[in-house]
């Protein structure tokens, strides 16, 4: 029998890394640890389990990226190369949780505190979404109530959008603006890798941190 959580997260490491060259940046090495461990591991202690959204072959090196961790479940796309709405709404279905935070596996400083934070804006919403600068929508690190968003997602799908913004228009949502978001996390919560040089400096500042 499946226990159900509270509040789950969804990390979504599917996408093709077209941008890093040959490998999955999910677990590349950064700093000493793979880049999906560091999401992972900043979720965990806010969250009641863990779903990994990612294709069928990149299941065992997450598994090894993962081991000796939190122990999450897989969630893998039944049509690859969909993008990451399509990922939101495969990891939301794996979810047990009412609630679930969306967090792109390539984002290594996710604030647990603002992670924390979405979770209660969004309580008796469909969900909570930080917008920068008034106008960035940031999807991918976002709270939705998993079975809202699952049939939102669908319907953009049958609609042939798969913009990741493209289900909001379907959700009662509150949006969590700079301000707010600047009480919990810097706007470094949002900065996602996707080249070598990005991946790089990023590690140079991790292991100045350490």
């Amino acid at each position: 029998m499946t226990l159900e959580s509270d509040r789950s997260a969804v990390v979504l490491a599917g996408g093709g890394s077209t941008r890093f060259g040959d490998a999955d940046k999910a677990v590349a090495d950064l700093a000493g640890t793979p880049m999906v461990r560091r999401v992972v591991d900043r979720l965990e202690p806010v969250v009641d389990e863990v779903v990994v959204n990612c294709r069928e072959a990149q299941v065992p090196a997450l598994e090894d990226a993962l081991a000796g961790g939190p122990d999450p479940s897989f969630a893998v796309d039944p049509v690859p190369d969909r993008g990451p709405m399509a990922g939101i709404m495969t990891g939301l279905q794996e979810a047990t949780g009412e609630y679930a935070a969306v967090v792109a596996c390539d984002m290594p400083f996710v604030d647990p505190a603002l992670i924390a934070h979405l979770f209660e804006r969004a309580a008796g919403r469909d969900a909570a979404v930080p917008r920068v600068d008034d106008q960035w929508f940031q999807t991918t690190q976002a709270v939705y109530r998993a079975d809202p968003m699952i049939a939102a997602c669908e319907r953009a799908l049958e609609r042939g959008d798969r913009r990741v913004v493209e289900p909001l228009s379907d959700l009662d949502y509150v949006v969590c603006e700079d301000d707010d978001v600047r009480e919990y996390a810097s706007l470094e919560t949002f900065e996602n890798l996707n080249t070598r040089e990005e991946f790089e400096a990023a590690a140079e500042r991790l292991a100045a941190d350490s």
